[in-house]
């Protein structure tokens, strides 16, 4: 699959081409760690329905079954991340900024974070996108999440062996299951879901971001998620 070129999948066509209007995806440069995130800066205006397009909310699943979500299905706000594990940004927001907000705000039942496979980076990429959703499957995505975006974690490389020292990382406690899950074709199906969800959309980086139809794009400062999130609830809650 194309890095570049969106998928116009039926249900994201009008939203794909809203969200390519608006927002300059560039690409990441994860060997680089000394450079901005991202050369495009995220403004979030004062205004709520500002840069705001419904199209792209209906984007969040809101499924209580999903595993890799954290917080309510119903919760007022969701987040919608768009990510690679071999990506040194997203590991940045992972480790700096996720944490804030789900103290803050996912804890408190305001925010809903839902994860999106959207693996960019070639054969590793897919493999360790795959691996975390058989995390998933035994309740372990989190765990697994974390390991991976663990400090000088992604430098390490994401082989067989590496993935099974993840997993266990993770508390998945099943070794061989998480290995089936892995090489599954309902794994593959599931990346594959999202990767086209990730494309449709206009995204050619990681990470990117959706805050209740909001386009994020970039591992942009903990400001800009606040900002938005409080936004996306003051609107949440004026709604009758």
């Amino acid at each position: 699959m194309s890095r570049t070129k969106p998928v116009a999948i039926v249900s994201g066509v009008a939203a794909a081409a809203v969200l390519l209007g608006v927002v300059s995806y560039t690409a990441t440069k994860p060997a680089s760690p000394a450079s901005p995130g991202s050369s495009s800066v995220a403004e979030v205006s004062a205004d709520p329905s500002a840069g705001v397009y419904a199209e792209l909310e209906a984007y969040a699943r809101r499924d209580a079954s999903d595993k890799l979500a954290l917080g309510r299905a119903d919760a007022p706000v969701v987040l919608i991340e768009y990510a690679d594990f071999k990506c040194g940004y997203c590991g940045k927001f992972a480790r700096d900024t996720e944490p804030v907000l789900v103290k803050k705000y996912v804890d408190n039942g305001t925010l809903r974070i839902e994860w999106r496979n959207f693996p960019i980076f070639g054969e590793e990429s897919e493999t360790v996108a795959r691996a975390s959703w058989a995390a998933g499957r035994q309740g372990r995505f989190w765990q697994f999440h974390k390991a991976a975006y663990a400090e000088g974690a992604k430098e390490k490389g994401f082989g067989k062996d590496r993935l099974a020292a993840l997993a266990k990382e993770a508390g998945v406690p099943d070794a061989a299951r998480f290995a089936r899950d892995t090489d599954g074709a309902a794994a593959r199906e599931a990346v594959r879901t999202d990767q086209e969800q990730g494309y449709a959309l206009g995204a050619t980086s990681t990470p990117s971001f959706l805050v209740n139809g909001r386009p994020i794009a970039g591992a942009q400062p903990l400001e800009t998620f606040t900002e938005a999130i409080e936004a996306a609830a003051k609107t949440a809650k004026a709604r009758p």
